[in-house]
């Protein structure tokens, strides 16, 4: 592999990073698990809601490593001898904690908290991807089992 292609290869990589599935935070996918079972539904009205965001799982390698093989190369083509060897260590470093930043930024949802007061008098909080326009006051469906508990509205 020539070292002209790898800087592609990186920026590559990079790319890939912020295409991160954030489809798993909506209220409106199941996953094949949650398919096909019965699910407890509630009913109750929106009294809080505020926007925020799901910041997803990053696994580092494809921002982080991507970044270190790409300001690696960069700093490679600065100077020569020892300094070169300095320069690419630091563009090593640089580009590992550019690349880690881009792909944690990548991996952001926006999102809704709710706070929800169920007809039993319960009060929960729900964050869930913001996909669908929700208000305060609104009724709404709580529908899950166990800790997984989606919102849509009634």
């Amino acid at each position: 592999m020539t070292p002209r292609i790898l800087p592609v290869l990186a920026i590559g990589l990079m790319t890939l990073a912020g295409c991160a599935n954030t489809s798993q935070y909506s209220g409106n996918v199941y996953s094949g698990q949650g398919a096909q079972t019965a699910q407890t539904v509630q009913v109750g009205t929106i009294t809080a809601l505020r926007q925020v965001q799901i910041q997803g799982e990053s696994s580092g390698l494809l921002g982080g490593g991507g970044g270190a093989v790409l300001g690696g190369l960069l700093g490679h083509q600065v100077g020569g001898g020892s300094g070169r060897d300095i320069a690419t260590a630091v563009g090593a470093i640089g580009g590992a904690v550019a690349g880690s930043k881009i792909e944690d930024s990548a991996n952001r949802t926006a999102a809704w908290e709710m706070e929800i007061r169920k007809d039993t008098g319960e009060t929960v909080v729900v964050v869930q991807k913001a996909d669908q326009a929700f208000q305060v006051g609104q009724r709404v469906r709580l529908i899950g089992s166990g800790s997984r508990v989606s919102v849509a509205p009634y």
